[in-house]
């Protein structure tokens, strides 16, 4: 079993500088502690290169300018910093997290305009997300808390902020002996589980939640592309909790998630069948080019 996340050997990318992993610290009165001011990236490299990684450094940027976070790197510097950590740590297979936050200064109220802004770049091994559901489909519960309406934050942001029901969510889900929780938006419609998009087959075509609250993950832009290439109909809509006994095939796609077969969502069984199969092994292959 892996050590603590805190008590590990090797490099972290830390304000501009590589420090040793165990003394990358922040002050017990960072904002971003408090107040949940802060964005993030989660990406995946494989043989040496990180996937769509200018894109998830270009994100970083756009969620910083949602939240009123002004990343103070380009995608150049960070782009340099994510392959420097890796180089540092030695890894050509890894898990990259990009954070940056509102730090410890003059503001320790809700306003945070005085602190400083900061950015750090770890990365380490991490298998799959879900164990073996690649295999035998991950089972998913059907979580009370709901994705929020773009009025009330700005729900296109990948913000910390915005993944606290989703932990809760998780939490109740693995009391219940299942891998993650499928949330429902704020007006009823399925929208995807705490971390992944979803993805669901019918009759040979492919439905999707359209992402018009929540993110719309890189992963999940590239399966559409490659559901496209293959000359898979895909729908991009609204879908009803009604309409999930009907689907016969599910997966979740996600950096971490990667593609990941459902055999379950709540009392819904879906079969790992040949559609979601071939999804994950062309995945696999793709981001190994």
């Amino acid at each position: 079993m892996a050590s603590s996340y805190d008590d590990r050997d090797g490099q972290i990318w830390l304000d501009g500088k590589l420090v040793p992993w165990r003394d990358a610290n922040v002050h017990l009165l960072t904002h971003a502690m408090h107040y949940a001011s802060s964005v993030f990236e989660g990406e995946r490299a494989y043989n040496g290169t990180i996937f769509r990684s200018r894109d998830h450094s270009a994100r970083l940027i756009k969620s910083g300018e949602y939240i009123d976070i002004p990343v103070p790197y380009t995608v150049d510097e960070i782009e340099a910093a994510k392959y420097e950590v890796m180089q540092a740590n030695g890894l050509t297979d890894a898990y990259v997290r990009v954070l940056c936050w509102r730090g410890s200064g003059n503001d320790m109220g809700v306003a945070s305009q005085a602190n400083p802004v900061r950015m750090a770049v770890a990365a380490w091994e991490w298998g799959a997300y879900y164990g073996d559901a690649k295999i035998k489909g991950a089972k998913l519960d059907i979580s009370k808390w709901k994705r929020p309406s773009p009025e009330t934050i700005p729900c296109f942001a990948k913000a910390s902020g915005l993944y606290m029901i989703c932990t809760m969510a998780k939490h109740q889900a693995e009391a219940k002996g299942c891998s993650d929780a499928m949330m429902f938006d704020y007006r009823g419609y399925v929208a995807e589980a705490t971390g992944a998009n979803m993805f669901f087959v019918k009759d040979g075509e492919v439905h999707t939640p359209k992402p018009d609250c929540f993110l719309n993950g890189l992963t999940r832009q590239t399966v559409i592309d490659m559901l496209e290439k293959k000359q898979i109909k895909t729908h991009v809509r609204h879908i009803m909790p009604e309409e999930l006994e009907s689907f016969e095939q599910c997966w979740l796609t996600g950096t971490a998630a990667e593609v990941t077969p459902v055999g379950q969502i709540g009392d819904y069984n879906f079969e790992v069948g040949a559609m979601a199969r071939d999804i994950s092994a062309s995945y696999e292959k793709l981001v190994r080019e």
